[in-house]
């Protein structure tokens, strides 16, 4: 079955589906193998590692081309945060074609106008409803395949609050996103609200200290909500243990202290499966 097919599948199911964000195809391993049905990729993430904010500075390209080392490297589907489309309807019709082809099973865009910020940064500005709208539109008529999934985002919660950002996303439904993304909730009767307020499927994205309370999964799901993206936890998390190890390094010269906190020799080789190269070598290189 396609990853598209498989992706479509789980969230026709009753069960909430948890997607953690990777960087890369190793934290994209690391992710299946801890039992996720989907990984997602991370823009913020993904910006990050190239040195940036998530201010809107990479471009489509780069994160086409980083989706499809994720979507490359493992068997469950994936989810690329896909920004604005970057640019208008026509814009969007290419960026939809391009994470197609890149092998990953659906992406979000968001009404922000480009270039974008983090949704949960101060200092937002959306688009309009209708512009959106035709975004949504355009990204439905662009796709190959009929189970690619586009999930419409907006981020107009915190420019002209929750009751706009519930119309939008009642909108943007209405003009056939496949789920509804409505960033940064501030509070938990927020993301109740959303829930009750519109007849879609629904997105949470979890964000570490961000605008939006951490909730526990099982409460969103009690909520109503079918996806939830942890987006940023495994990049924050390697950050601060790389951190914390470099400067154990840097004062003990050694990193015999650091054995225990780093993936063995084999662990490493085995998730970058080493072994199925070396099976390869022996079968064609002579």
């Amino acid at each position: 079955m396609k990853k598209t097919a498989r992706l479509r599948r789980l969230l026709e199911s009753s069960e909430i589906l948890v997607a953690p964000g990777a960087t890369d195809a190793f934290m994209a391993r690391i992710i299946e193998e801890a039992g996720f049905p989907i990984v997602y990729v991370t823009g913020g993430g993904v910006s990050n590692t190239l040195g940036y904010p998530d201010v809107g500075l990479v471009t489509m390209s780069e994160m086409v081309t980083r989706a499809k080392c994720v979507a490359d490297s493992v068997n469950v589907p994936t989810i690329s945060d896909a920004n604005t489309g970057y640019g208008n309807p026509i814009n969007v019709i290419r960026t939809v074609r391009e994470f197609e082809r890149a092998g990953v099973a659906g992406i979000h865009i968001e009404d922000q106008v480009t270039p974008k910020r983090c949704g949960h940064f101060s200092g937002k500005e959306v688009i309009s409803a209708e512009e959106m709208v035709r975004k949504i539109e355009a990204a439905i008529e662009a796709k190959e395949d009929e189970d690619f999934v586009v999930i419409a985002r907006t981020d107009s919660r915190q420019v002209y609050g929750i009751e706009e950002a519930i119309k939008r996303g009642r909108k943007y439904a209405k003009a056939g996103a496949d789920l509804i993304f409505v960033e940064a909730p501030q509070s938990i009767r927020e993301l109740e609200i959303i829930a009750d307020s519109i007849d879609a499927p629904l997105v949470a994205n979890i964000v570490e200290g961000g605008k939006t309370p951490l909730v526990n999964v099982n409460r969103l799901r009690e909520m109503g909500y079918r996806l939830v993206i942890f987006a940023n936890t495994a990049l924050r998390i390697a950050g601060k243990a790389v951190k914390e190890a470099m400067a154990m390094l840097h004062s003990e010269g050694t990193t015999e202290s650091l054995l225990n906190r780093m993936l063995s020799w084999e662990e490493r080789q085995r998730i970058v499966r080493l072994e199925t190269v070396q099976n390869l070598e022996k079968k064609y290189i002579k």
